[in-house]
């Protein structure tokens, strides 16, 4: 595809950490998509003001694959940051309803209405010896597994590590000491030690926007091309450029 052809990015969790760091990324970066479509139970921040947001906001997570399948323009590109914890959901079935099966129904929306390329911020170790043990590695693999099945023009797999960054509700009560921990050893031992097992937010979106304008572009590797935490670095911070 031609880097002149107007692109349109959706975002499916956007107001979350990661998610609102890739609508960020998105409208402030001259050299990305010419609009940006959200999908979110609540308006995602648009601190520029940008006249290239279209956020549609329903509470009703049931309604998101069609309405992300009536999206007008169509999406060239979809990202799925979309994600919950266990204690924000109320325990692992809930949990699974949405880091599984609502993912999974947006990518099988996604590809039934012709959209080319879909993201995916899935998780480190969802292929390790022990992750058909763990449920949250179930989750991302289930939904690894189902973007691949649909063969999109480019199916694209993010795999951070720890992830960092300023979250609205802690997810555990010592959550501010790890993270506190895994910073200084970026600072006090090497970054490179941090970049071995964590990342920060931003970072990680910049590298699922990157990824996505190579896909639209036509410089991705290979249909199927996953991420793993070493090549989320490199793009979102070692080789990021605007």
């Amino acid at each position: 595809m031609s880097t002149s052809t107007p692109t349109s990015t959706a975002i499916i969790g956007s107001t979350g950490l990661v998610g609102s760091h890739i609508l960020s990324t998105l409208l402030t970066s001259p050299t990305t998509s010419s609009q940006v479509q959200t999908i979110s139970r609540r308006a995602p921040a648009n601190p520029t003001n940008s006249s290239r947001l279209s956020p549609t906001v329903n509470a009703d997570t049931s309604t998101w694959p069609t309405l992300l399948s009536s999206l007008v323009p169509l999406p060239t590109t979809v990202i799925s940051s979309l994600g919950t914890t266990r204690v924000a959901a109320g325990g692992i079935a809930n949990q699974w309803k949405i880091d599984h099966d609502l993912n999974v129904d947006l990518a099988k929306a996604a590809k039934q209405a012709g959209v080319k390329n879909f993201v995916f911020i899935s998780s480190a170790g969802t292929r390790g010896a022990l992750s058909t043990k763990v449920p949250y590695s179930q989750m991302k693999r289930g939904v690894e597994d189902t973007i691949q099945s649909l063969d999109f023009e480019h199916g694209i797999i993010l795999r951070p590590g720890l992830i960092l960054g300023e979250r609205e509700k802690a997810q555990h009560a010592g959550q501010g000491l790890l993270y506190g921990l895994v910073r200084g050893l970026g600072r006090w031992v090497s970054l490179g030690v941090q970049d071995r097992f964590a990342q920060e937010a931003e970072v990680i979106a910049r590298a699922a926007v990157k990824a996505a304008k190579m896909a639209e572009e036509g410089k991705a590797p290979g249909k199927w091309w996953v991420l793993e935490q070493d090549e989320i670095v490199k793009l979102g911070r070692d080789e990021w450029k605007e």
